[in-house]
């Protein structure tokens, strides 16, 4: 970490992803921006706990931001990807005071009806069942082949294979458990708190992720202070499939 850095910079990875992740993102960075990514709860090195309770969002708010205290980071710009996004989120929501800046990556504040939370917990609850049944490898194989992530096969041979490795390393307890417990059907709703942002709000979808292209006008419509910026040629994972436009993006917000 940069002693001289000028600015402060958090980055939370997706679901099934770690700090690794954002390296080509920040190498994209000059060096005056001091970078802290983060390892969330059940995946990269951090632990993996059996309580499932244990990765419910107020937990992750909680262990998020005794980080923060320790490492005496209280006025940053906060990135969060997808999960991470929906964590960078409720933080931001939290600890108004702590948050410069958001900037969210194909990312939701969460299912606005009871109908569609039921039914993403339902589903969650089964995807848990398949990683604890089938192992970690009959996932990732699964997982890679979704129609949300069908952009990245444009991606050179060696970027597939280092996302799926950066999956493989993860642990079938913290993915299953991550998904009990932080899924998107199992968080609460942040839909009716998002006029309570004040600071600046960068909204980043790509323009083949149809599906949170949608999200993200929704949010901006609620968000004063927010401005949607869609990205083209790449779907879920702009971070992934174009680290470079996607570092320009962030560094533009700063100014």
């Amino acid at each position: 970490m940069n002693k001289e850095a000028s600015e402060t910079m958090v980055f939370l990875h997706g679901f099934t992803g770690s700090m690794k992740t954002w390296e080509p993102i920040i190498e994209c960075l000059p060096s005056t921006v001091r970078c802290i990514a983060v390892d969330l709860l059940g995946h990269g090195k951090t632990d993996a706990p059996q309580e499932t309770r244990r990765y419910e969002m107020k937990e992750q708010l909680l262990d998020l931001h005794a980080l923060f205290v320790s490492l005496q980071v209280t006025n940053f710009t906060l990135v969060g990807y997808s999960m991470g996004g929906r964590i960078a989120l409720a933080y931001t929501l939290t600890y108004p005071k702590y948050v410069r800046r958001l900037v969210l990556e194909s990312a939701s504040p969460g299912l606005q009806l009871v109908i569609e939370q039921q039914a993403r917990l339902k589903a969650d609850e089964l995807l848990a069942i398949k990683i604890e049944g089938e192992g970690l490898l009959a996932f990732v194989d699964f997982w890679q082949n979704i129609p949300l992530f069908q952009s990245q096969k444009k991606l050179s041979d060696l970027k597939q294979q280092a996302i799926r490795q950066e999956r493989l390393q993860q642990s079938s307890l913290g993915l299953a458990s991550s998904l009990k417990g932080m899924g998107t059907g199992s968080q609460p709703s942040y839909w009716s708190q998002l006029n309570q942002l004040k600071i600046p709000v960068t909204i980043i979808t790509g323009a083949l992720d149809e599906k949170f292209q949608l999200i993200a006008q929704q949010m901006k419509n609620c968000i004063e202070n927010s401005q949607h910026l869609e990205v083209l040629a790449v779907g879920h994972a702009i971070h992934v499939e174009n680290p470079v436009q996607f570092a320009t993006i962030i560094m533009e917000q700063m100014k």
